[in-house]
């Protein structure tokens, strides 16, 4: 009896080893990670940095060893070349072995790429979208988002304009013709209307996404002289429009509010005036008030502007967190695994528990839809002795959970019901005067 109980022992604690050594074997020498962005396009000026960003911190993670003793291998897919190419090339990264990807920018590409990576079993992060139709509703396994979507972005957006702005009567909309630009349209007006339901919306203009002349919608404005003029635009179409609404001095007329234009302030240089009212899609700035003295932000900045002779913008923050966030989720999926490596099931389930840090405040992702909650910054243009472009003056940093539905309501619903003006009183907004 005894000998059989020892027998059965030992075959159990053999069957442990080899186990033990089978999960070890099953740890790769690299991760594959495919990332998506644009690398030529208008909207370049704006993914060619985030890119840049993820060679810096790839090569720093592996320097420090990986993760877990892996290297990140990155493969890249420019989202320039439109949907179906990048649907291509996605499929083709998984099909030759790559089971993670960060994708996308374009809130278009992200709605199309989510429930591919689903049905590929790919573990996929959305790295900077912001459409938020890409997770509401939906019950995905394998896609996460390290960073907001439209609607905490859009509400936050209402929320500082009415501490900065209260008394404006009347307001034009000019937003890019795609997802992006129509959604959150429809989720700043929602909002916009809590707090001012006698405002006069006297234009909503949607040029095309990649327009290079906005001679119509400016004549347009100069004729309407609305108290205050919305753009949700990025990229080279917000450079455009800035640019040629300065040259024919459409600033002088109405107040401008820029939802993303803080990946503008260098690129526009003296074309941006002061006292422009300025987002930065999450609470990501190369000179945030709570983190320009962090040793490792400042190492980063300096890194980043080594490389590239710029500094950084939302988009480099935003792939700086979907790198950590994905590293932070490996690293709970080793831990939750006993230390064994982990299939991208398990990172996705551990992604919807973890907390990180970019470069900013924490982002929380704790959530059974994957939204990652991350705090927003505002500030308003002012000129700098220092640098030849604009700077935010007086930010103000509101937190997510004021601005972020809970995960049982659609924004629409949850703007209806829950949003009240009373969340102008609260103490959790902090602004930073200077």
């Amino acid at each position: 009896m005894k000998t059989s109980r020892l027998a059965a022992l030992l075959g159990a604690t053999l069957l442990s080893g080899f186990t033990a050594l089978a999960s070890a074997a099953d740890k790769p020498k690299e991760l594959n990670i495919g990332i998506s962005t644009f690398l030529s396009g208008s909207a370049s000026v704006f993914g060619v940095p985030a890119r840049d960003a993820a060679e810096i911190l790839i090569q720093d993670i592996n320097a420090a060893g990986g993760i877990d003793g892996v290297k990140l291998v990155p493969s890249y897919i420019d989202e320039g070349g439109g949907g179906e190419k990048l649907l291509s090339e996605y499929r083709r990264l998984a099909e030759g072995g790559t089971r993670v990807m960060l994708s996308a920018i374009s809130s278009g590409h992200c709605n199309i790429v989510a429930p591919v990576a689903e049905d590929l079993k790919v573990l996929n992060v959305l790295w900077d979208c912001g459409t938020e139709k890409a997770l509401e509703g939906k019950k995905y396994k394998y896609v996460v988002r390290t960073q907001a979507n439209a609607t905490t972005e859009m509400v936050a957006q209402v929320l500082y304009l009415m501490k900065v702005k209260p008394d404006f009567k009347t307001i034009a909309i000019v937003n890019q013709d795609y997802a992006w630009g129509r959604d959150s349209r429809d989720i700043f007006l929602a909002a916009l209307k809590k707090f001012k339901p006698d405002v006069k919306v006297v234009a909503e203009m949607f040029p095309k996404f990649g327009a290079a002349d906005f001679s119509t919608e400016i004549s347009r404005l100069q004729a309407l002289r609305p108290d205050v003029i919305v753009s949700t635009s990025w990229g080279g179409d917000l450079d455009n429009f800035v640019r040629q609404a300065s040259q024919r001095n459409l600033f002088k007329n109405s107040t401008f509010v820029l939802s993303l234009a803080e990946s503008s302030l260098e690129r526009l240089g003296n074309a941006l005036p002061e006292g422009v009212y300025v987002g930065a899609r999450g609470d990501h700035y190369f000179l945030h008030p709570e983190t320009k003295d962090d040793p490792q932000h400042q190492a980063f900045v300096k890194k980043f502007h080594d490389k590239t002779g710029a500094y950084p913008i939302y988009s480099v923050y935003h792939m700086v967190q979907a790198i950590q966030g994905l590293k932070a989720g490996y690293e709970k999926a080793i831990k939750d695994n006993n230390g064994a490596w982990p299939t991208p099931e398990q990172v996705a389930a551990a992604m919807h528990d973890v907390t990180f840090k970019g470069y900013g405040r924490e982002v929380k992702m704790h959530r059974a839809d994957g939204q990652g909650l991350e705090a927003q910054l505002f500030g308003v243009t002012k000129k700098s002795d220092k640098y030849p472009f604009k700077v935010l003056a007086d930010i103000t940093i509101v937190p997510a959970e004021l601005v972020t539905p809970g995960v049982a309501d659609t924004s629409m619903e949850w703007i209806d019901k829950s949003l009240t003006p009373d969340v102008l009183k609260s103490d959790q907004i902090k602004v930073y005067a200077n």
